[in-house]
């Protein structure tokens, strides 16, 4: 294999013959660290996808290791996160129908089928495939998500049933129920959020949420609070997670399909994501490519140990660069950590209260919703904003998965309806140069007299020429007889296909019936070649790179200067 194929595919070659003790010791703490921050959390995360509690923890216990070998990004904490899990509880509700083993399996096998996706994008060099969901839908989609999350733990922090599939069944028997609370419980809880609160605050990078966890479990086991209604995780089987292929029926392919891409779209985004500001942050470069190879493993390996998809995200990446993570042996570490706890250490789980793990994604979800984002977006662009509401509502009025194709689809809507009208420019001289700008943003431009100057601020397509057309003949026909000249700046639309030829060629035709001289100027590369291949160049003349806006006016209008008005 060659030396440099070998460091692109494993890039832990790349920084593994440098690596030192001193980084050796700065990732032990920092995987120590992010295993007791990950542990009470996967097990929250895990229950939040329906499934029992040890099976979160499999997915730091696994993927880690082989991000660890095939990632980029060398501070990227890899496992479950609040969406994804929330996306597969909701989802296996209806295909799982409350058998606890086939939820088990069809999860593991969405993680499968997450693998293969990755994998095969990577393969095709799909990673442009980040831009499928735009940062405005992520946004609004994890607002939604937030709110929904809410809603499945506030009845853990009440200590009261709950229920309900849709955000209206669960708030009106949240509602219903409040008379029941439990105090006790709900004291509990309060007071549990408000350490995990004063602990990321006051003892950033410190597993505060670990220490919140071991409290909990000696107070309900040495005193009689237990009695009060305290519902518990109960007993954890110990030992490492068995390795065996998922179930491949094909009605279940077929049916968990769509939730596998939903995972991996998400898992991708947010993955690269956080990536990149740990790598801005710490100055090095993400590969987006390499990182579907990473995440396509991670997720094979998790599939193989019965867990569910797993995925980076900042919340525990932060975690561990704030503990001095400098390479991904942290999270070997991290892996080794947890291995030994689920060897040795799961029996004192059994008295860990749910309604710690509600608090703890209490607290994990506040940053999915992020205000100070809405309020920028509102000000800068406002349609920006209108899907960001959509996506937030589509979460929660229609459910995760339908919230995120719902949002997707009308992001995309709403850019071909942007791109389809394109605005074009009618330009003007700004006085005492030879540049030309948009009248409409500078009416103190020079008007040339007997000239129309355009530019269209958009790569010319078939789903846009008809438009361009009629904002464009329109002019003409506005300008009436005193028109002379038309000239077309093709520097904005640095691509066009033949029916964008086929326009250029129409108004050619069209203004040379009229007995004007019809020219175009500053063309790409890629434009000229379609010009000639749909054989109009000859009509136009040589269309020349060096052909400027001002080189045909000065050349249309006479020697020198043309006369402004």
């Amino acid at each position: 294999m060659d030396k440099a194929f070998f460091k692109k595919l494993i890039p832990a070659s790349q920084w593994l013959p440098g690596y030192t003790m001193k980084g050796l010791g700065s990732d032990t703490v920092a995987g120590i660290t992010l295993a007791a921050y990950a542990i009470p959390v996967s097990l929250a995360y895990a229950t939040l996808a329906g499934l029992p509690p040890q099976y979160g923890v499999y997915g730091y216990l696994i993927g880690g290791i082989f991000y660890a070998l095939l990632g980029t990004g060398r501070q990227l904490a890899i496992g479950p996160t609040s969406a994804i899990s929330l996306l597969i509880g909701t989802t296996l509700v209806s295909l799982a129908n409350g058998d606890p083993q086939r939820w088990i399996d069809i999860s593991s096998l969405t993680a499968l089928l997450f693998a293969v996706m990755s994998l095969l994008a990577y393969v095709l060099r799909l990673n442009s495939i980040i831009n499928f969901i735009s940062e405005t839908v992520l946004l609004g989609f994890k607002a939604g998500a937030a709110i929904t999350i809410g809603l499945t733990q506030l009845p853990k922090l009440f200590g009261v049933p709950g229920g309900g599939t849709n955000f209206t069944e669960r708030v009106t028997n949240l509602f219903h129920q409040l008379p029941d609370t439990n105090f006790a419980v709900l004291i509990f809880g309060i007071i549990a959020i408000i350490m995990i609160f004063a602990g990321e605050k006051f003892l950033p990078g410190k597993p505060v949420t670990i220490i919140v966890v071991a409290l909990s479990i000696i107070i309900i086991s040495a005193t009689s609070l237990g009695a009060y209604g305290f519902k518990t995780v109960g007993v954890i089987p110990s030992g490492l997670p068995r390795v065996h292929l998922p179930s491949l029926n094909l009605a279940d392919i077929k049916s968990v399909v769509p939730l596998a891409f939903a995972c991996f779209l998400l898992a991708y985004i947010e993955s690269v994501s956080a990536a990149k500001a740990l790598a801005q942050k710490n100055d090095y470069e993400i590969d987006a490519r390499q990182e579907l190879l990473a995440l396509g493993f991670a997720n094979l390996a998790t599939s193989l140990g019965s867990g569910y998809p797993v995925s980076g995200g900042l919340s525990q990446s932060a975690v561990n660069e704030e503990a001095g993570a400098k390479t991904p042996v942290s999270l070997i570490i991290a892996s080794v950590t947890i291995a030994a706890c689920l060897l040795f250490l799961t029996g004192l789980l059994k008295n860990l209260p749910s309604v710690i793990l509600a608090s703890v994604v209490l607290v994990a979800i506040r940053h999915l919703f992020n205000v100070k984002e809405f309020k920028r977006i509102r000000k800068v662009n406002h349609i920006d904003f209108i899907i960001a509401i959509l996506a937030l509502l589509s979460v929660i009025v229609f459910g995760i998965l339908q919230g995120v194709v719902i949002a997707a689809v009308a992001s995309l809507i709403l850019i071909l309806r942007i791109v389809s009208s394109p605005h074009v420019a009618f330009l003007g001289r700004i006085p005492g140069t030879n540049r030309y700008t948009d009248m409409k943003r500078h009416p103190d431009n020079e008007i040339l007299p007997g000239v129309l100057l355009f530019r269209v601020e958009s790569p010319l397509l078939y789903f846009n020429v008809a438009n361009v057309y009629h904002a464009i003949w329109d002019k003409v026909l506005a300008l009436g007889p005193d028109l002379k000249i038309v000239i077309f700046d093709l520097s904005t639309s640095a691509y066009i296909d033949s029916s964008g030829a086929r326009l250029i060629k129409r108004l050619y035709l069209n203004t040379q019936g009229r007995g004007i001289s019809f020219h175009v100027a500053e063309a790409h590369s890629e434009v000229r070649d379609i010009l000639r291949f749909e054989d109009i160049e000859h009509l136009l003349g040589h269309v020349s790179r060096r052909d400027s806006v001002h080189d045909i006016v000065i050349h249309f209008c006479g020697e020198g200067e043309p006369v402004t008005k």
